[in-house]
């Protein structure tokens, strides 16, 4: 007998306190609108079956230890023809006929992970017409320039798809609430569009369901769940995992939410980015409602696509970021070398300073100035936040957007910080840009009171999801707008220039002015980024420890820019462009690779500059190395990602008809434009870190889509064959 912790309630087991860990992959029961079979392999034996499927099948007697091959149809001879494919991710589609008056079955296969087939019968559905619908849809997704146009335009396809009569885009935040974005609904419906859901609403268990399993339908909330016999898997002992069941039984308390809210049938879609939820597509009817298989497949494929397009839609946002922050660092490299300060360029240019992290004020705090431009806290306020952050944790960044809540000493600055984004410039105690956020007093509208999300009834065991979805409106004080991952990466970008024009801007005081070596030495000494500075001659003046650790261990003492070039791979090349460089006194950029002993050489992009102190008075050079090593994986990721493409397009794993061959070439055509646009935009960006993860997620999005699609034309065209 399957055994459950108290941490974990078995499946209807469950109550408000803990449905959180509900084991709802282990229904044990099925919606009647079905039949499931468990059969051994490969001799497709039934080992269990829902207590109606003989019933559901037109079939006598039981079917436990039956072969599938003496149930009366072609059930096993459909299905043997798929036992070669894997079957643990996406189920495969055939359709057969059982029984002695040949009823047609949509049949639905998977594996769950602990072995055996699951074979689900559903009655055969109505043919979708593919080169119309989904033709259409696909295109129209490609097209949107929005997110906000993209949510709408899939409300708007999903609910002509699928006929129900609310369709909601609903998207999560980073706590995990949930917003309705975008809504299309029968009129006489009450609006639901911009009600927020608190994340309790969708358990994390059902979160994680939603990624494997990308569409669930609930056909009647009225239904009575049918048993599992045995209960338990003979193959393990053990409940049954369901968690690619398309009949799976619904939480007994999922279920009982959606009654309270009037809801009589769903269906919900999965949009996942990047391997995470990031939102819903959720269909409610106020009535029963069943879609077949083609339907659910085309909704499968449609959400898929959105995803990816929603990635395109993200990376495209950041990609303009990074645009504004290249500009930002080419001005401040041009007031170095006009001005001998970087800082006037900074904020005489504000503006830009503030729009890239859409903020409302932002202070430097650096070398004992303070500097400031939009709203911000006064002079002697920001020292104290410099303060506050020297004693953080270090972090490449330090966000909040409720600074007066998390540190009640800057309560009383939430007029003008309730949000800061900060980024140290160095290793330095005391070296910040900080950007601020005002406070944002606004109304959160609720679908129903967040806080009181049960009802208590006269017996203290009757417990139940919250009756009222009634509209609640909450009053937010404190906190600011939250920064988006968006501004992240642009803070992180900007505070990786600074980090390189301040090495520039030190070490252009350093050779005006020798006397102050040992101190900027100290500064200078502590960063991680590799730096190398020498007289005009090439004598080296500073080489820091970051730079000394990359370089081979078994170097000679560094004395001369002219002992540079053993330490690299291609030291010809090293030598040519160090002493173009001398010669010309112009800027010297390059990607090299440093010698190693126990790896491959290590890719480093060096950039060498002079130090004027007038037009051809070289005071000395200034090498920043940085690290490739990410780019290249970038760029391994960037050419994985279009080899993957091209082979998409060249191999197909089912043999289709003339007609169906084209008609799934089409419609893979828009599924890769699709992905090949948000590839553009990705491999756009400067996030290169991000970058191979962001890739792997839209080409694992292209070969789900390419599978869904040939499942979806090879049961299409087996439907057409038995029509005729």
């Amino acid at each position: 007998m399957a055994l459950h912790s108290a941490e974990s309630p078995a499946f209807g087991r469950a109550d408000l306190s803990n449905c959180e860990r509900e084991q709802i992959h282990l229904a044990g029961s099925i919606q009647p609108h079905g039949a499931l079979l468990l059969a051994t392999e490969p001799d497709l034996v039934v080992v269990q079956a829902s207590a109606n499927a003989a019933e559901f099948l037109s079939l006598e007697g039981d079917l436990l230890d039956v072969p599938l091959e003496r149930l009366e149809g072609d059930l096993a001879a459909r299905i043997r023809p798929h036992l070669e494919e894997p079957l643990y991710e996406i189920p495969t589609a055939v359709q057969c006929n059982v029984g002695d008056q040949g009823a047609r079955f949509d049949v639905l296969l998977h594996r769950p992970a602990d072995g055996g087939l699951i074979v689900e019968l559903e009655k055969a559905g109505p043919k979708v017409e593919l080169s119309s619908h989904l033709e259409s849809a696909l295109q129209r997704i490609v097209e949107t320039s929005s997110l906000r146009a993209l949510c709408d335009e899939t409300a708007r396809i999903f609910k002509d798809l699928t006929g129900y009569d609310r369709v909601m885009v609903y998207r999560f935040d980073e706590e995990g609430h949930g917003e309705v974005f975008s809504e299309r609904r029968e009129e006489k419906l009450e609006a639901f569009l911009g009600n927020r859901y608190p994340a309790s609403d969708i358990p994390q268990m059902a979160r994680r369901l939603y990624v494997r399993n990308r569409v669930r339908v609930l056909v009647d909330v009225e239904y009575q769940p049918v048993p599992l016999t045995p209960s338990q898997s003979p193959l393990t002992g053990q409940d049954l995992d369901m968690s690619l069941c398309f009949l799976r039984s619904m939480s007994p308390i999922h279920v009982q939410y959606l009654k309270n809210m009037g809801v009589g049938a769903t269906l919900v879609a999965s949009l996942v980015v990047g391997g995470k939820l990031w939102g819903l597509v959720s269909c409610h009817h106020y009535e029963p409602r069943l879609v077949h298989y083609e339907t659910r497949a085309v909704c499968e494929l449609l959400a898929e696509t959105v995803a990816t397009r929603l990635a395109a839609l993200e990376s495209f946002v950041q990609s303009q970021a990074e645009i504004t922050v290249r500009r930002l660092e080419q001005r401040m490299i041009e007031a170095i070398s006009r001005d001998g300060d970087w800082k006037t360029a900074l904020f005489d240019g504000s503006r830009t300073l503030l729009k890239a992290l859409q903020a409302d004020g932002a202070a430097l705090l650096f070398e004992g100035e303070v500097l400031s431009a939009g709203e911000v806290p006064g002079t002697q306020e920001l020292r104290q936040i410099g303060k506050w952050l020297d004693s953080s944790a270090r972090s490449p960044l330090i966000v909040t957007a409720s600074l007066g809540q998390d540190q009640p000493d800057f309560a009383a600055l939430k007029s003008v910080a309730s949000g800061l984004l900060a980024v140290p410039l160095s290793n330095a105690p005391g070296e910040y840009l900080v950007w601020f956020r005002a406070e944002r007093i606004r109304t959160v509208t609720w679908g129903g009171n967040p806080f009181k999300p049960v009802i208590i009834g006269d017996n203290p065991s009757d417990l139940s999801p919250r009756r009222s979805f009634a509209q609640w409106h909450q009053l937010v004080e404190g906190t600011s707008e939250p920064w988006t991952p968006a501004d992240l990466n642009a803070a992180r970008q900007i505070a990786d220039s600074l980090a390189d024009v301040v090495f520039q801007f030190r070490a252009v005081r350093m050779v005006i002015a020798e006397n102050q070596l040992e101190s900027i030495r100290q500064q200078v000494s502590r960063s991680d980024q590799p730096v190398l500075i020498t007289d005009p001659n090439g004598q080296i003046l500073l080489a820091n420890k970051a730079l000394t650790d990359l370089l081979p261990s078994t170097r000679p003492v560094l004395q001369s820019v002219e002992d540079l070039p053993a330490m690299f791979a291609e030291p010809d090349i090293v030598r040519h462009g160090i002493r173009e460089l001398f010669a010309s006194n112009q800027a010297w950029r390059a990607e090299i690779k440093v010698r190693s002993s126990l790896s491959e050489p290590k890719p480093l992009q060096v950039r060498g500059d002079p130090v004027l102190s007038s037009p051809g008075n070289v005071l000395g050079f200034v090498f920043l190395f940085t690290d490739l090593t990410e780019n290249k994986a970038a760029e391994t990721a960037r050419r994985r990602f279009q080899e993957s493409i091209i082979e998409r397009h060249r191999v197909m794993s089912v043999q289709l008809d003339s007609n169906a061959d084209l008609l799934y070439r089409n419609l893979l055509s828009s599924v890769v434009g699709n992905a090949q646009l948000a590839a553009l935009e990705i491999t756009d960006g400067m996030d290169l870190a991000h970058m191979p993860e962001k890739l792997e997620s839209v080409q694992s999005s292209v070969t789900r889509s390419a599978e869904l699609l040939e499942h979806l034309l090879w049961h299409a065209t087996r439907e057409s064959e038995n029509d005729s």
